[in-house]
């Protein structure tokens, strides 16, 4: 589990994330939405521990980050897809990572066949495309079988067979039992895996609820997609005008 409570951060006079509290549970699997700007990443690198909040608190499993007994295998992340050497083969950057966190490097060969990269092992990252290095990443995160998962934007990239093989991934870690909490703009795939969803707008909580409960705010086809747009109506920094171009 994932518990995330009254997290602030300011960088200079910005205020990146604002009083922002919410739950991950075992055993499932909740999605961090947002428009660009509204605080998802930095409050993911405050979850990771790579960006210290000015107030509140993170803990997982119960624990704050640097208390577990071995990190590795309660908690692992991908928030950088391009934090390779791309000199290094996917053998390599995962040997690498797994020697680092104490793991077997036996269990290098089991996660790069998990996720479809084994006959590519030997390849040098600078060679991968970006739905490999996604692929690449999620292998990394599964080193050291860990109880809790954080992903951000792990589709991207991905053809529509690495979006299925993903969506059967993570529901399949969700039902061990296991907590994941994944950052992502594709609605469909949310609204199809998701068990939670917590929607962030310029640094704050807009909502916090099961997917169920989110979807019923919307209408029409596309119900997810209409109670997103709605819920964050007035949080976009980024707005342009529909329909303009060559007008």
């Amino acid at each position: 589990m994932i518990t995330v409570s009254g997290i602030t951060k300011q960088f200079g006079d910005r205020v990146a994330v604002s009083d922002v509290s919410f739950e991950a549970p075992r055993g499932s699997i909740t999605y961090l939405l947002g428009p660009n700007g509204a605080g998802k990443s930095t409050t993911m690198r405050m979850i990771a521990g790579l960006t210290t909040p000015d107030a509140g608190t993170v803990r997982i499993n119960g624990r704050a980050l640097r208390e577990l007994p071995a990190t590795m295998r309660e908690v692992r992340f991908t928030l950088d897809t391009f934090a390779r050497n791309p000199k290094h083969t996917a053998e390599q950057h995962l040997t690498w990572q797994a020697r680092l966190g104490g793991i077997p490097t036996a269990e290098v060969g089991d996660v790069l066949a998990r996720v479809g990269l084994a006959e590519v092992a030997d390849r040098l990252v600078g060679r991968f495309s970006l739905g490999m290095l996604q692929r690449l990443g999620i292998a990394t995160a599964l080193l050291g079988d860990p109880k809790t998962l954080v992903l951000d934007e792990p589709d991207n990239g991905l053809d529509v067979d690495g979006i299925l093989w993903l969506r059967e991934l993570l529901t399949g870690l969700a039902g061990q039992g296991r907590t994941l909490l994944v950052a992502s703009h594709n609605l469909t795939e949310v609204e199809i895996t998701a068990d939670r969803i917590v929607i962030m707008g310029r640094g704050r909580i807009l909502s916090d609820a099961s997917r169920d409960d989110t979807v019923a705010l919307g209408s029409g086809p596309r119900r997810l997609e209409s109670a997103y747009l709605a819920v964050t109506r007035g949080s976009v920094e980024y707005a342009g005008a529909a329909g303009e171009v060559g007008q």
